[in-house]
């Protein structure tokens, strides 16, 4: 059976994502593995200068010094990594999750994942990681290589966890968003919620077909849809959905606007994920 991949650290999002994470497993029966990633950053001493005016003997005992503070900073790093994970898995078991891997993995993110994707039902992340500059609301550095590379759909979990009643998906007719559609419309995660289709743009004959055919999925799957196009920016006219408390979660596609930019996070997309106080379930 697929699994869902849980990415925490020591950040304000890990217990929201064991939270979601427990809230899938729970409507799909998929399995949690809880993954922490140690990369270099939390391992190794920043490297030290040690020119030719520092004295053999001195590099020498430099060198060797150096040697013990990695030593104990990898240690501590590991000892640090497990105590996040006893965590996140007490809150997985307090949910109600049984099915629960620990996995504590040395090196680089997307090499990590690279071994785990092709198991995986879905990925959860926080919005931003310890690393993140919060002050700023910049997205982590780890969560835009997840959604760059993967192509497992990716779960960014809000601050808090909420109860998921009310699903919103922004759709464009474009292959992410429909790829998001037969998801929603087959998956049990989103069995007897509210079900929402929005597309930003004019009122047109293109348009409408293209949300009618979406409805059509959904009552073919026996599940209601409600539909709507909306002139204006679909940044503005999301915002104002969520903030008027109209949505739990959020979905769309992920994807660059040219071949230039055909591995970077879409603009539209970046911005809501930045901005958005509820989850978002992104597809490549």
């Amino acid at each position: 059976m697929s699994r869902i991949i849980a990415l925490i650290d020591g950040s304000l999002y890990a217990k929201s994502v064991c939270d979601y994470s427990a809230w899938i497993a729970e409507r799909t029966g998929a399995g949690v593995d809880l993954l922490h990633i140690l990369g270099r950053r939390e391992t190794e001493s920043a490297p030290a200068n040690l020119s030719g005016s520092v004295g053999l003997g001195a590099r020498s005992s430099l060198l060797a010094e150096l040697g013990e503070l990695d030593a104990q900073r990898a240690k501590l790093a590991q000892q640090r990594g497990w105590a996040i994970l006893e965590d996140g898995e007490a809150a997985l078991e307090a949910a109600g999750v049984h099915d629960i891997a620990v996995k504590l993995r040395f090196g680089d993110l997307l090499g990590t994942m690279e071994k785990f994707e092709p198991d995986a039902r879905v990925i959860v992340i926080g919005k931003r990681g310890e690393g993140a500059d919060f002050a700023k609301g910049h997205l982590g550095s780890n969560l835009e290589r997840i959604v760059r590379a993967s192509q497992k759909p990716v779960f960014v979990a809000s601050r808090e966890y909420k109860p998921v009643k009310r699903i919103l998906i922004a759709y464009d007719g474009g292959a992410s968003s429909r790829k998001a559609v037969e998801m929603v419309a087959s998956s049990p995660l989103f069995e007897g919620l509210a079900i929402r289709l929005l597309m930003a743009g004019p009122e047109s004959a293109e348009n409408r077909k293209a949300l009618d055919d979406a409805k059509s999925r959904f009552a073919d799957s026996g599940r209601e849809a409600e539909t709507e196009i909306v002139s204006g920016q679909p940044e503005r006219l999301i915002g104002e959905i969520v903030e008027d408390g109209g949505a739990d979660l959020l979905v769309m596609g992920a994807y660059g606007h040219s071949r230039i930019r055909n591995l970077i996070i879409g603009s539209t997309t970046a911005e809501m994920v930045r901005s958005c106080k509820i989850p978002v379930l992104l597809f490549r």
